[in-house]
Protein backbone atom coordinates (compact mmCIF):
# COMPACT_ATOMS: atom_id res chain seq x y z
CA UNK A 1 0.00 0.00 0.00
CA UNK A 2 1.60 3.45 -1.01
CA UNK A 3 1.49 6.27 1.67
CA UNK A 4 -0.49 9.29 0.50
CA UNK A 5 1.15 12.88 0.89
CA UNK A 6 -0.73 15.55 2.51
CA UNK A 7 0.39 18.18 0.27
CA UNK A 8 -1.67 21.20 1.99
CA UNK A 9 0.21 19.76 5.52
CA UNK A 10 3.53 19.97 3.84
CA UNK A 11 2.73 23.55 2.79
CA UNK A 12 1.83 24.37 5.64
CA UNK A 13 4.67 23.20 8.10
CA UNK A 14 7.16 24.64 5.46
CA UNK A 15 5.21 28.29 5.76
CA UNK A 16 5.13 28.07 9.25
CA UNK A 17 9.31 26.60 9.85
CA UNK A 18 9.73 30.00 7.88
CA UNK A 19 7.09 31.94 10.40
CA UNK A 20 9.46 30.50 13.17
CA UNK A 21 12.94 31.16 11.61
CA UNK A 22 11.68 34.69 10.87
CA UNK A 23 10.55 35.52 14.48
CA UNK A 24 13.91 34.52 15.34
CA UNK A 25 15.63 37.12 13.40
CA UNK A 26 17.92 34.09 11.22
CA UNK A 27 18.18 33.49 8.53
CA UNK A 28 17.72 30.03 6.50
CA UNK A 29 21.76 30.16 5.94
CA UNK A 30 22.04 30.36 9.54
CA UNK A 31 19.51 27.79 10.57
CA UNK A 32 21.10 25.58 7.85
CA UNK A 33 24.46 25.96 9.82
CA UNK A 34 22.60 25.56 13.45
CA UNK A 35 21.20 22.30 12.32
CA UNK A 36 24.15 21.70 10.41
CA UNK A 37 21.91 20.87 7.43
CA UNK A 38 22.16 22.07 3.77
CA UNK A 39 20.46 25.27 3.13
CA UNK A 40 19.06 23.94 -0.06
CA UNK A 41 17.34 21.00 2.11
CA UNK A 42 16.04 24.02 4.57
CA UNK A 43 14.65 26.33 1.30
CA UNK A 44 13.03 23.13 -0.09
CA UNK A 45 11.17 22.28 3.57
CA UNK A 46 10.39 25.83 3.81
CA UNK A 47 8.45 25.61 0.59
CA UNK A 48 6.76 22.91 0.70
CA UNK A 49 8.98 20.94 -1.92
CA UNK A 50 9.61 18.04 0.58
CA UNK A 51 8.42 16.12 3.60
CA UNK A 52 10.96 16.46 5.94
CA UNK A 53 11.45 13.25 8.60
CA UNK A 54 10.75 13.43 12.36
CA UNK A 55 14.21 13.79 13.40
CA UNK A 56 14.64 16.36 11.40
CA UNK A 57 11.68 18.43 13.10
CA UNK A 58 13.41 17.74 16.04
CA UNK A 59 17.01 19.35 14.56
CA UNK A 60 15.34 22.65 13.21
CA UNK A 61 13.17 22.88 16.28
CA UNK A 62 16.71 22.51 18.43
CA UNK A 63 18.63 24.93 16.21
CA UNK A 64 15.34 27.79 16.72
CA UNK A 65 15.39 27.34 20.75
CA UNK A 66 11.76 25.90 20.32
CA UNK A 67 9.47 22.47 20.76
CA UNK A 68 9.27 20.37 18.37
CA UNK A 69 5.15 21.16 18.56
CA UNK A 70 5.99 24.74 18.23
CA UNK A 71 6.90 23.65 14.33
CA UNK A 72 2.74 22.34 14.12
CA UNK A 73 1.23 25.12 15.52
CA UNK A 74 -0.82 25.69 12.30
Amino acid sequence: MRRKVDTEFVILFGENLRKVRKSKKMTMEKLAEKADMEYSQISRIEKGQINTSISTVKLLADALGVDAKDLFDF
